[in-house]
């Protein structure tokens, strides 16, 4: 059959996304992947400045995703399918470009880890993210923020004479354009994968990318990649050089024979064709090669002990197959950034399919020969030439324009076209995918005032807050207003200048006052040491906000739970618990307001009461990926119990504490040794 490109609907078990939310992320959420400067000391030069290059201040402009619960429901998913006489991939363009499936007919293999349901969990750098398939990650160290994002989508021509999806955005963390076009030549066995990044502006711009691809996972599947180093990172937050494929006496290439969640990133030579393998035990699996330009090979393992094996319930159902992830990256490591030049990008082809090769050289004690096995068996399936030549021939085809529609992405990769006057070939950003989102900026950008707010009446939603220099400085000469003031405040936090963004908030209060500039100022008195302040002003924030007519759910969520934790950072148990019980009864059991009681009701004394709540159970459905709140809260009161009112927590009292109240394993997500 030729190949063909359709529509369709993929219906799964769905938690619906929810609302994002309203406040802007000033801070930067708690992130695992991060070294200290005594670790970089120790990393080959090129590595140590790639770690240090261009680290992330906050997720701005991008707004924080945290609206999603885990009540599901089957929902239809807007699905393209790819397919010829041999393969058949389903791309989300919804989600991501997600490739959800890779089907091999002749085998009637599945060659990814397909997840039965779609379940949002705080994993992505913005919170929402779903496990499973093969993601795209740009922007910064971490899952992108497009996880759960539209991209557009459209027909192309392809190399072959065929037809390719292009997937493209504006991704913007980095204010980089993006491109992913995807094609099965005629009776080919591999998917092709042609990635282009490119930078409009007159400056350097820091670049981040991983292919993330999740494989089925069983005792006996192997990982393999030409390298006999890695460096190793785990949740400990430690870079160590290692050997492969056995370290501290255990095989590390088979996923389930370690302990912790931990990522192995293989140090290829310089002249090795970069691939990597998953295979099982009979020798069958996914293949992923790539030209020489995207040169980094990963690892990642959710290991076999409780943690691991409960993040991975907690992302698909109980009872399906775990999975691990291979990746390819432009880096050696995720913890880098690369710059790429004004006016210039970076490009590749990569290629996925379906590998066979000997079991007992796969699987044997010799690594070199486990490794030659998989490189011959993949030269005979999809030569390094082909795919050199593929790479070239696409290459013609990247600024090809766009066909039949298939999907649409957001209006802000339009907006930035408008503002920068950038000509992109390949990647439209039409000026009709422009929304109710990026109009007061078009507003702003056409007369230089920025839409003021009803007068006397706070908005339910102050909206996005751009923070680009360009859009800065579009702020700082427009008329001050409450609404200028607040978003020029935003931006200039977001720069590193907090005394001008405190001036900033403070003229646009009095402008009007309203919850959002309140809540910028309160992050503002966290930050130089001020508790008591910061949550006065969360008070008067949520006076402000619960007191207007129709108040979204979103908002009393998102200033609650700030409130809340302000307060007891501030002593004020009483006053933190008052604020819960006045919440709409729907919220209040939401599992992060239950785990707010309990360490609310630890505050105040009463570890009994808190302890009951977490025996009547909750689930925080927004828990962070290494965040270890939910132990730390469980042992904190354990010890109380066991030390008794006003007593001091000794060492002994810590460890009676752990032997009399083991952790339940609903409450174990550690991702490290106790």
């Amino acid at each position: 059959m030729a190949t063909t490109v359709r529509r369709t609907t993929l219906t799964l078990p769905t938690a619906p996304l929810g609302p994002e939310n309203p406040l802007p992320a000033l801070r930067l959420p708690r992130e695992v992947h991060r070294i200290d400067e005594h670790t970089r000391a120790t990393l080959p030069a090129e590595m140590a400045r790639q770690t240090a290059y261009e680290p992330l201040r906050s997720v701005l402009p991008v707004r924080l995703r945290d609206g999603y619960g885990r009540g599901r429901a089957p929902a239809g998913l807007d699905a393209l399918v790819i397919e010829n006489d041999r393969l058949r991939a389903t791309v989300l363009p919804g989600l991501g470009g997600r490739v959800y499936s890779l089907h091999h007919k002749p085998t009637g293999r599945e060659l990814l880890y397909r997840n039965p349901v779609m379940q949002p969990a705080d994993f992505a750098l913005n919170g929402a993210w779903f496990s499973g398939g093969i993601e795209w990650n740009i922007g910064a160290t971490g899952h992108t923020t497009l996880a759960c994002a539209p991209l557009h989508a459209a027909r192309v021509p392809a190399p072959d004479g065929g037809e390719m999806v292009r997937l493209w955005e504006w991704e913007r963390l980095r204010d980089l354009p993006f491109q992913v076009d995807l094609w099965l030549p005629n009776d080919s066995d591999f998917l092709y994968v042609g990635v282009r990044i490119r930078n409009p502006h007159h400056r350097t711009a820091p670049v981040y990318w991983w292919s993330n691809i999740a494989v089925p996972e069983g005792e006996d599947t192997r990982v393999l990649a030409p390298a006999d180093a890695a460096w190793h990172f785990g949740y400990s937050r430690t870079l160590r050089h290692v050997p492969v494929p056995e370290w501290d006496g255990t095989d590390r290439t088979y996923p389930l024979h370690g302990a912790y969640p931990a990522d192995y990133f293989y140090d290829l030579p310089k002249d090795a064709r970069p691939w990597i393998a998953s295979l099982d035990g009979t020798g069958h699996g996914l293949v992923q090669t790539s030209t020489d330009g995207l040169r980094g090979r990963k690892l990642f393992l959710w290991g076999a002990g409780p943690g691991g094996r409960r993040w991975q319930r907690w992302l698909t159902e109980p009872g399906t197959a775990g999975y691990a992830e291979i990746q390819a990256g432009l880096a050696r490591t995720q913890l880098e950034h690369v710059p790429l030049e004004a006016g210039e990008e970076f490009a590749w082809l990569e290629a996925y399919g379906p590998l066979a090769a000997d079991p007992a050289a796969v699987h044997g004690e010799d690594w070199a020969a486990a490794r030659r096995e998989v490189e011959t068996r993949l030269e005979s399936a999809a030569p390094r030439a082909a795919v050199v030549a593929a790479f070239a021939a696409w290459r013609s085809y990247a600024d090809a324009e766009p066909g039949e529609r298939l999907a649409a992405g957001s209006g802000w990769g339009a907006l930035e076209a408008e503002r920068g006057g950038y000509r992109l070939p390949g990647t439209p950003f039409d000026p009709d995918t422009l929304g109710e989102p990026q109009e007061p900026w078009r507003g702003l950008l056409r007369t230089g005032a920025f839409p003021a707010w009803e007068a006397g009446k706070s908005p339910a939603d102050p909206g996005c807050s751009l923070v680009s220099p360009a859009w800065r400085d579009l702020l700082e000469a427009a008329p001050s207003t409450a609404a200028a003031e607040y978003h020029l405040g935003v931006a200039q936090w977001h720069a590193g200048d907090r005394a001008q963004a405190t001036r900033s908030w403070e003229r646009s209060l009095r402008c009007m006052e309203t919850p959002w500039a309140l809540r910028c100022l309160a992050v503002a008195d966290t930050d130089a040491g001020h508790p008591a302040r910061a949550a006065d002003r969360l008070l008067r924030a949520m006076d402000l906000a619960l007191g207007a007519d129709g108040v979204e759910a979103a908002v009393e969520v998102a200033l609650g739970r700030e409130t809340v934790v302000a307060l007891l950072a501030a002593g004020r148990a009483e006053e933190a618990h008052t604020l819960l019980w006045a919440l709409r009864p729907a919220l209040r059991e939401l599992g992060r307001f239950r785990l707010l009681m309990a360490q609310v009701l630890l505050a105040r004394g009463d570890a009994g009461a808190a302890r009951a709540v977490f025996d009547e159970g909750f689930e925080v459905a927004d828990l962070r990926e290494g965040d270890e709140t939910l132990s730390d809260t469980w042992y904190a009161i354990a010890e109380r119990l066991v030390a008794g009112d006003g007593a001091p927590v000794t060492d002994d009292v810590r460890e009676r504490a752990r032997a009399e109240h083991p952790l339940p394993e609903r409450y174990e997500f550690r991702m490290r040794p106790a």
